[in-house]
């Protein structure tokens, strides 16, 4: 992978580290996102990855969240729309990916920072972290999926709360809201979000990518529908080798050997 000013990326054990360094904050500002979304193309496509980290790059921030001072040149309304849908392509194309992104939030995770975490499939939160969309005190609201995934993840009336206030919350409340999934020391943050990619890398990636597309795409649908989107799933996988071999591993009390077909 090419190497680029604002964004690292490592490959180790089939699990890709994205980490975002923009000092001093690692704000979003367009060249970062521009390298972002190569990125996340990147290791989407590369069939050696079967998970992938995203964190930021020092102690302070996961990411504080856009770079304010771009927000001083937008030339009108349509560039403001052009740029929220941009991002939120980006975000979709994390969200939509056929292998498990884990947002490791190392330190705050604000505004753009908290929308690019809840993008992730999975959050592993420093004990010492606030999480929010301060967006309000600024006078504009969420544009990069805030609005929608944040009531997703806890309720309407907690997201209009958070949204309208503009407060942040601890990792502690961010956990009781199920908006991460687990809290950590902070020097533990990604080190559990590596061993858990690496848990999930071991696992057949057919299977993953079913279970992520019947979860993902059943999730805002009618049972019926989300049902009928899992037996479509379940039968393009149940005759597969991986499956072959996970049914044999298991009669012969060995560990698979999934090869990914």
């Amino acid at each position: 992978m090419s190497e680029r000013q604002f964004i690292k990326v490592s490959v180790e054990e089939r699990v890709a580290l994205v980490t975002i360094d923009h000092a001093p904050v690692n704000a979003l500002n367009q060249a970062t996102l521009t390298e972002l979304a190569a990125v996340v193309a990147e290791v989407i496509a590369d069939p050696e990855v079967k998970a992938v980290v995203v964190t930021g790059a020092g102690q302070i921030a996961f990411v504080a969240g856009a770079d304010i001072g771009e927000f001083s040149s937008l030339a009108g309304p349509e560039q403001a729309q052009a740029i929220s849908k941009q991002v939120q392509g980006l975000f979709n194309q994390i969200a939509d990916a056929p292998k498990p992104f884990i947002a490791a939030i190392n330190g705050v995770a604000l505004g753009g920072g908290l929308e690019l975490a809840m993008a992730c499939h999975l959050r592993i939160a420093g004990d010492r972290v606030k999480l929010g969309q301060p967006e309000i005190n600024l006078g504009i609201i969420p544009g990069w999926g805030g609005t929608q995934r944040l009531a997703r993840l806890v309720g309407q009336a907690k997201a209009i709360e958070l949204i309208l206030t503009g407060d942040s919350i601890s990792a502690q409340e961010a956990f009781r809201l199920n908006l991460v999934n687990k809290v950590v020391p902070g020097g533990e943050v990604l080190k559990t979000a590596r061993d858990l990619a690496r848990k999930i890398a071991q696992k057949g990636g057919l299977a993953a990518r079913a279970a992520l597309a019947a979860i993902q795409g059943g999730y805002e649908q009618p049972l019926a529908t989300g049902l009928a989107l899992e037996a479509r799933q379940f039968a393009q996988i149940a005759v597969s080798e991986d499956a072959r071999e996970g049914v044999s591993a298991f009669l012969q009390k060995r560990q698979p050997d999934f090869k990914d077909r």
